[in-house]
């Protein structure tokens, strides 16, 4: 197998993407493989804090896509980074999974569970509930800033799709009638910034390739790298938005980036 396209970095999402769920999309696997013994650079850029960098790299390895934490690049990693360069050791809220508070620790991060805090972190929270949303009220009426990991409306999974942080988001921004200030993920600059050097790569010789629209392939066609739209999570190929936003290339799936 051969790649179709020249790009020498290659920035793949995973949800919907190279898996699904805990099925791998079919011939991802090989497509990765390939791609790799091209000499191509890989790396794998989500949006999702539920994890960390080395529970995704294990989550991939197991469904046969060898990877390494360093391979692996998340919303709550660049929200942690871009947060200690502007405010080192404050106290925080986080509105988020165990791996999301994790992450804000290891960097640094007084992670409080009351409103006596300066930033108010939102990510992707399964067990988001009314609690956590009225400490978030509190710790806003007392000062506290509004920052969040991604901008995603759902996410997809074997047999549809499940609310992502956008609902976070909206609820907090409702009550408390403030703005989130900074959202790192993508298609946010920040985060592909945190990639590209990662993959060691300038934009102009990188390709991103992802299933959305509004993230992946918006993040892509905004900051100069060549876009593949796959077909395999939340896209439909009936889709008016391909049209308007036109990505460089639309496959099936990632089983298509090879010949």
């Amino acid at each position: 197998m051969v790649p179709r396209f020249p790009y020498r970095g290659w920035l793949l999402d995973l949800d919907g993407t190279v898996y699904l769920g805990d099925r791998l999309i079919p011939g991802a696997d090989t497509a990765i493989a390939a791609l790799r013994a091209a000499g191509r650079r890989i790396a794998f850029l989500t949006n999702k804090p539920l994890q960390t960098r080395a529970e995704y790299a294990a989550k991939l390895t197991r469904l046969g896509v060898p990877a390494a934490p360093d391979d692996v690049i998340n919303s709550s990693l660049v929200l942690a980074r871009y947060l200690r360069d502007r405010d080192p050791g404050a106290p925080v809220f986080v509105i988020g999974e165990p791996p999301m508070l994790e992450e804000m620790r290891a960097h640094g991060f007084e992670v409080r569970g009351d409103e006596r805090v300066r930033w108010v972190v939102i990510a992707f929270d399964r067990t988001f509930d009314y609690a956590k949303l009225n400490t978030a009220l509190q710790a806003v009426k007392q000062g506290a800033r509004l920052i969040a990991t991604n901008p995603d409306r759902t996410c997809p999974v074997e047999g549809g799709e499940i609310p992502d942080c956008a609902g976070m988001i909206a609820a907090v921004e409702a009550v408390t009638d403030r703005k989130v200030e900074t959202i790192v993920g993508k298609p946010s600059p920040i985060i592909l910034e945190v990639a590209l050097a990662a993959l060691g790569v300038p934009a102009g010789e990188a390709v991103m390739v992802g299933d959305r629209i509004d993230t992946d392939i918006v993040m892509g066609r905004r900051l100069g790298l060549a876009t593949v739209l796959v077909l395999s999570g939340v896209t439909r190929a009936d889709d008016p938005r391909i049209a308007a936003v036109v990505p460089d290339h639309v496959v099936r799936s990632i089983r298509d980036l090879v010949e």
